[in-house]
């Protein structure tokens, strides 16, 4: 199950297995690998997918269908499918620069 599961989520992001496994620090051929099932994630790198993907480790696993994390933060937010890899850093500092326009005084905007 984790396998097909990885290699939805990799596809949706834009993602080719090279890109994937230098964002884990692990090789290509391990994600080839965990994509036909051939083998399976160590724990720390299920989280790791799971935490980079937003997604819950029950959702790679299989235990459930919903890949939203159980407990969400204020700090979450939900991209759109097929969200590209690429403008994810973009946005990130787009957050960022609105951050400090919206807390420079007491949370409103300046």
């Amino acid at each position: 199950m984790i396998g097909e599961r990885l290699f939805d989520l990799r596809k949706d992001s834009g993602l080719t297995q090279d890109a994937l496994a230098d964002v884990l620090k692990i090789n290509k051929h391990s994600i080839s690998s965990y994509e036909r099932d051939k083998s399976e994630p160590p724990d720390a790198i299920k989280i790791a997918i799971s935490e980079y993907f937003h997604v819950s480790v029950d959702y790679l696993l299989g235990v459930t269908d919903n890949p939203l994390p159980a407990v969400l933060t204020s700090d979450y937010l939900r991209l759109p499918q097929g969200f590209p890899a690429e403008a994810q850093q973009e946005l990130l500092r787009y957050a960022v620069y609105l951050k400090q326009v919206y807390t420079g005084s007491g949370g409103r905007k300046k």
